[in-house]
């Protein structure tokens, strides 16, 4: 019975090596072993940690003839040596050495980056500007002076930078490879603002300046001289250039007077005693000037009046305090009193035949008035010259109203170029600030009675 299990096995482990001879000839070396067994023996702890470090090793290593899965504790049998001898070795690439000029190419990729942080003042679209400008004049002088780059570049810069792009592979590349990018609208914009050429100027002074062409004169032209313009010329830019060549005298049918060199240059004093004064005069207005005498007489006489009653009328200012200290005296005509203070309305003469005007507002450096508001409280709102307050001959108040702000009496609104006749203890409020007006009826009453005797009955 031993005998024949022990035959089986033999010939399990002959068809196994068969399998495994055939599948190392066609190449396909399996990756686990597995017995054909239906029975399998168990491993115990140590051969598992064997089995593991085995498989790692061979993972790792790679040139070891030994199976993967094979435990290091069993030996492999003779035909298996045999197979494994002659199994040829795969050969394992070599590491490829490290180049020696790697480090170079690194510091190499640095340069384009340190070409264009120093030269970042320059666009994609002015490197267009100066390659469209300059195959069109020939002239970097030209191109410095005529075309309006996004930052203000000296002509030198203009030159180092045409030279780059001429001479520089760096530049030039990053330079062409900024431009393909480049909005088609933008290419469009920046292609429109390309410098005439001599050639293209010398077309269109051949126009005359005296003819009046229209947009179909120069669509023609372009028709004529397709080879000479500018791939993106228009009739409307040729007119435009036309009229500023016919502004500076720049047609052919145009001369130009040489302006004087040296000494013949005139200066300012020069010219002025060559002109003649005499000739500037204008003739003599004899009504005219007789009007403005006669404005300016009257002018005077009322100044000259003004100035003989200022000394008769005046206010007085006066802080109100907790005492109470009489409204009025001997001449004392009325009184506007307010929260803070009091303008004594005073006259040194009254009489009917000098009757009293006193102007109300907001006194500034070039404005005197004779009843300053901003003395009780804030009168930015109030106009400098509000209001005037008015004395007739029959001895009533008027209050007439010149600013813009209303001015309210006992609730009464008074517009600009209204008044109201003012009465005893009549409330006036400006612009948030009340005043109460108060009258001397002993004074009042005097003047109204010397005007009755005055005036003939």
């Amino acid at each position: 019975m031993a005998s024949g299990t022990a035959s089986r096995s033999e010939d399990e482990e002959s068809l196994a090596g068969q399998k495994r001879a055939s599948s190392q000839a066609l190449g396909t070396i399996p990756k686990r072993r597995s017995s054909s067994r239906f029975i399998k023996r168990k491993k115990f702890d140590d051969e598992l940690v064997e089995s593991s470090l085995a498989k790692s090793s061979t993972r790792v290593k790679g040139t070891s003839g030994v199976e993967p899965g094979r435990c290091s504790g069993s030996e492999p049998s003779s035909s298996e040596k045999k197979k494994v001898s002659k199994a040829p070795s795969t050969p394992v690439p070599p590491s490829p050495a490290p180049a020696p000029g790697l480090s170079k190419r690194v510091k190499k990729s640095k340069q384009p980056l340190q070409v264009t942080k120093d030269l970042g003042r320059w666009k994609p679209a002015d490197d267009l500007l100066l390659i469209n400008a300059v195959l069109q004049t020939n002239d970097l002088t030209s191109v410095h002076l005529g075309v309006k780059f996004s930052c203000r570049f000296t002509l030198r810069e203009v030159q180092e930078r045409w030279y780059a792009l001429l001479y520089d592979p760096v530049i030039s590349k990053l330079a062409c490879q900024a431009m393909r990018q480049l909005h088609p609208e933008a290419i469009a914009a920046i292609q429109s603002k390309a410098l005439f050429s001599k050639a293209e100027e010398q077309l269109l002074s051949k126009v005359g300046s005296a003819s009046q062409p229209t947009l179909e004169t120069f669509q023609e032209l372009l028709h004529r001289h397709p080879d000479a313009f500018y791939l993106t010329r228009t009739a409307k830019a040729l007119q435009a250039h036309w009229q500023l060549m016919k502004q500076y005298y720049l047609l052919e049918d145009q001369t130009v007077q040489p302006l004087p060199k040296g000494d013949q240059v005139l200066n300012f004093s020069d010219a002025e005693d060559l002109i003649d004064d005499s000739k500037l005069k204008d003739m003599r207005d004899e009504v005219l000037e007789h009007e403005l005498t006669v404005a300016d007489r009257r002018q005077k006489r009322e100044i000259r009046q003004l100035e003989q009653e200022l000394h008769k009328w005046q206010v007085l200012v006066d802080s109100i305090t907790g005492m109470s200290s009489p409204d009025f005296d001997s001449q004392t005509l009325a009184v506007l009193r307010g929260r803070m203070v009091r303008y004594l309305m005073r006259s040194r003469e009254p009489s009917p035949a000098s009757p009293l005007q006193i102007t109300l507002g907001r006194a500034t450096k070039d404005n005197q008035i004779d009843v300053d508001l901003s003395l009780e409280g804030p009168a930015w709102k109030i106009s400098r010259k509000q209001g005037v307050i008015k004395l007739k001959n029959n001895g009533d108040f008027f209050i007439a109203n010149e600013g813009r702000r209303p001015i309210y009496i006992d609730g009464r609104p008074v517009l600009c170029g209204s008044k109201w006749r003012l009465s005893n203890n009549s409330v006036v409020e400006i612009a948030s600030l009340r005043f109460v007006f108060l009258i001397n009826q002993d004074l009042i009453a005097l003047i109204r009675a010397e005007a009755a005797k005055i005036t003939p009955q």
